[in-house]
């Protein structure tokens, strides 16, 4: 069964966390991301400015994963919103990302109270959005030219679940 840890809980957590994001930054990033700092730095940084709302997953006291919420819409009264990333470790990519999804889901719309979160992907990321879908999320909008990634424009999709639809 997964855990939602976390990434300093312990030390090996954080490195396994740093490696996976090492590996498939070039899915989850446009150009614009680290803005000149190295991964190490960003990765501290994006840890720090999505907590408490950052952790990793483990499994046999592994990480195979890491999700966080970030952008989020409300106040310390009323979460309102928030956009969902989510990596993990292709040895765990089919049921046990579903389940993750769901366990994740629940939490954050039954324990915190989110009435919708957000997913944004690259148009081109069949995996994930098949995940969305499995989840219960549906596809919002498509952003045309929405940013640039190595250097050419990128549209991004735009997916939502909201808790009335769960």
């Amino acid at each position: 069964m997964p855990k939602f840890l976390s990434p300093f809980e312990k030390p090996a957590y954080f490195e396994q966390a740093l490696f996976l994001y090492t590996k498939y930054s070039k899915f989850l990033d446009d150009d614009y991301a680290r803005n000149g700092q190295s991964i190490f730095e960003y990765f501290v940084n994006l840890i720090e400015n999505t907590s408490p709302f950052f952790y990793v997953i483990v499994e046999n006291d592994e990480v195979s994963g890491f999700v966080y919420l970030d952008n989020i819409i409300g106040d310390k009264n009323r979460l309102h919103s928030a956009e969902l990333t989510t990596c993990f470790d292709k040895r765990y990519w089919g049921d046990y990302t579903k389940l993750c999804a769901a366990i994740f889901l629940g939490f954050c719309f039954e324990k915190c109270g989110f009435q919708k979160i957000k997913a944004l992907v690259y148009p081109e990321n069949f995996r994930v959005k098949t995940l969305l879908e499995f989840a219960g999320f549906k596809k919002e909008a498509l952003l045309k030219c929405e940013t640039l990634r190595n250097n050419k424009l990128q549209d991004i999709e735009v997916y939502s679940c909201r808790k009335a639809e769960k």
